[in-house]
């Protein structure tokens, strides 16, 4: 698969600029994705196969690369990741934010929004509500071009001096180094991201 990398972070550098599309009830929407975190299991304390655990809810992270994996955080939202592999590795990339580029007007009406306002997709629990994605979408293959939900990869990665590197955000409970580790990367000069200035870029 593409993304299969020995580093998530330089899959998750490659999941920028990508698209991720969802066609549900006959509706398509979809964003480029702007910001995402990486998750570098099993010593990677802040993920959820930390010591290659393994419960029911993390064997999604021992798929192939491309596989989705989506938990529900605090009882509420839903969160939405890519497992980047290689296989029988538990590595992941969370999706934070994205841009939206089809189904804008079913954006708005899933986020009761008008506007082009980056409320509509900028946060993990906020982006996965405009596309309309849940659980049921968790272990499925995001290169199936007959999926309801697809991930298309962009014909070139965005250019190192276009991304922007910060902590992590959300992670305390992990400790250092990992609190630290700048593993959140987002594209430079797009209001289409979470907590935009929460760190000083590096």
């Amino acid at each position: 698969m593409p993304l299969s990398a020995p580093n998530p972070v330089t899959a998750a550098k490659l999941l920028l600029g990508a698209e991720l599309m969802t066609t549900t009830n006959g509706e398509t929407t979809s964003v480029m994705i702007t910001e995402v975190e990486a998750y570098f299991a099993p010593d990677d304390l802040a993920s959820h196969a930390a010591g290659y655990k393994k419960t029911k809810r993390t064997e999604v992270f021992y798929h192939p690369p491309g596989t989705a994996y989506v938990y529900l955080c605090y009882g509420i939202h839903e969160m939405f990741n890519v497992v980047t592999g290689p296989e029988g590795t538990p590595h992941a990339v969370l999706i934070r934010a994205g841009e939206p580029v089809r189904g804008l007007d079913v954006i708005r009406r899933r986020r009761k929004l008008t506007g082009m306002t980056p409320r509509l997709s900028s946060g993990p629990g906020v982006l996965t509500k405009a596309l309309g994605i849940d659980r049921r979408f968790n272990g499925v293959n995001l290169f199936d071009p007959a999926g309801e939900i697809r991930l298309i990869l962009p014909d070139e990665p965005v250019a190192q001096e276009d991304i922007v590197a910060t902590p992590r955000i959300g992670i305390d409970y992990a400790g250092e180094p990992w609190v630290s580790k700048p593993w959140r990367l987002f594209l430079r000069g797009n209001s289409f991201v979470s907590r935009l200035n929460a760190f000083k870029e590096s």
